[in-house]
């Protein structure tokens, strides 16, 4: 399958596929910014300033229906209570600042999984170590930390402030989908070129202005624009510049709701059976994730 792509802010660190975040990397050392993206998001970079927390790297479940969590992965217990207290305690004080969200038994014996924010990292019983990477079930040949991973990130579509975007109707609009995106963003004039090709799909966009200041004004043009969809698919498919504008936008809004989702990159993909895609996919792909949201 192509890779998914995607656009990133200036002075942004590579996603890594787990424990990337500033707490994360801390807990990591430093190595932690160096670790290699999924091989499905070549070229979605991260676009959220230093001290946000970034999103985890794609799972590779998100865009191949044949990777589903495992059973394990989905059953994971917790540790007897005392002991994800003790966990916890100790990794805040070898990691002061740094808030333990939840401990999880792994299928390997005395290593825990550690939950901060949506960074994986995992440690055996007194945090004396640290591994920061995936999890690798080698009998399976599954990644666990990706599967947990994507199960941490999905996001419940109705929960989305969808007043908060601009939509677009193509066909009966019976899928839906909704994607974080900046105008200046090329991969996201990919995706809609790719859109041009799909019918039945009410689209949904947040407008997500982060690679530079000329985004904020043209976001905020298209929002106040007598007719924003139309607006906007004039400026991301045929090019045209969207005339000034001014009036009250759901910008900030969203910039904060990215920074809660995650959202470090554009485009960025939510679906309606709560999955997300960290770039523009192509088009077999779309419309295979399409199809599995019919029931939506």
């Amino acid at each position: 399958m192509a890779a998914p792509s995607g656009d990133a802010a200036p002075q942004a660190v590579q996603a890594a596929p787990a424990a990337s975040s500033p707490a994360a990397a801390q807990a990591a050392g430093p190595t932690a910014a160096a670790g290699a993206s999924d091989a499905r998001v070549v070229g979605t970079a991260p676009a959220v300033a230093a001290g946000q927390s970034p999103a985890v790297g794609q799972s590779p479940a998100a865009t191949d229906p044949a990777a589903a969590p495992d059973a394990r992965v989905l059953a994971a217990t917790t540790p007897p209570p005392e002991q994800a207290r003790a966990i916890g305690q100790a990794f805040a004080q070898r990691f002061p600042g740094i808030q333990v969200d939840a401990v999880r038994l792994t299928p390997m014996a005395g290593i825990f999984e550690v939950q901060v924010g949506l960074d994986l990292v995992y440690t055996d019983a007194q945090v004396d170590y640290v591994l920061q990477g995936a999890l690798i079930d080698a009998k399976a040949r599954r990644d666990l930390t990706a599967e947990r991973l994507e199960i941490l990130q999905q996001v419940a579509f109705d929960s989305l402030p969808l007043d908060r975007a601009i939509r677009q109707v193509k066909g009966t609009g019976a899928r839906q989908m909704a994607v974080f995106e900046d105008p200046n963003c090329g991969y996201c004039k990919q995706l809609h070129q790719t859109l041009e090709n799909i019918d039945d799909v009410t689209v949904y966009t947040f407008l997500y202005p982060i690679l530079s200041p000329d985004s904020s004004t043209k976001a905020r043009d298209i929002w106040c624009a007598q007719d924003p969809a139309a607006t906007w698919k004039n400026w991301m498919v045929r090019g045209q510049l969207p005339a000034a504008a001014d009036c009250a936008t759901p910008i900030q809004d969203n910039l904060a709701l990215g920074r809660q989702l995650n959202v470090r990159g554009t485009p960025a993909l939510f679906f309606a059976d709560g999955s997300r895609v960290n770039g523009a996919l192509p088009l077999d792909a779309l419309q295979q994730k399409l199809d599995q949201q019919k029931a939506g």
